[in-house]
């Protein structure tokens, strides 16, 4: 069996490619991500080295209702939005998202590239809100569709009705 495989030393995640990743509800969500996990083989966690430049957002503000995810600020410095709350961030601080329970954002506001590892949950089926841009998106077994809030339904399962 070759072990090797399970291990990136520094040099091979210096040489990994870095995926140019534009957000598709943020213009300005621009990075270049390194998939840790997926050099390794993983498939049921993502891992990835990203790097976002000064001005950019590494996404969209929004919140995972299944999936957990963290953050670990490597270098550089940024703003972290969670909820209406900003917080500085710099090398070594840790977020940690849990499922359903804040939205969320990370950008960089500093003058050097902000290199962080993002880790979270490759569930099957995801569901995640974009509050400022008023949208969800369903995601499952590989496909996803968005929907504006507005057109979101919420029946009473029980009833059958829709609630009040």
């Amino acid at each position: 069996m070759n072990t090797r495989k399970y291990l990136l030393r520094a040099e091979d995640i210096e040489k990994l490619e870095a995926k140019k990743i534009t957000h598709f509800q943020n213009p300005n969500g621009v990075r270049l991500n390194k998939s840790l996990g997926d050099a390794v083989g993983m498939s049921e966690m993502g891992v990835h080295m990203i790097y976002v430049e000064p001005n950019h957002d590494s996404t969209e503000f929004h919140k995972h209702l299944y999936e957990e995810e963290c953050i670990y600020v490597i270098s550089g410095t940024g703003k972290l939005t969670i909820e209406s709350d900003d917080y500085e961030v710099t090398s070594g601080d840790f977020i940690g998202l849990p499922a359903n329970e804040v939205a969320h954002q990370l950008s960089n506001n500093g003058s050097e590239t902000l290199v962080c590892l993002v880790m979270g949950q490759r569930l099957k089926h995801d569901i995640a809100d974009y509050p400022n841009k008023k949208k969800r998106i369903y995601r499952h077994n590989g496909n996803a569709e968005v929907v504006e809030h507005k057109d979101i339904d919420y029946p009473d399962i029980n009833t059958g009705r829709d609630k009040e």
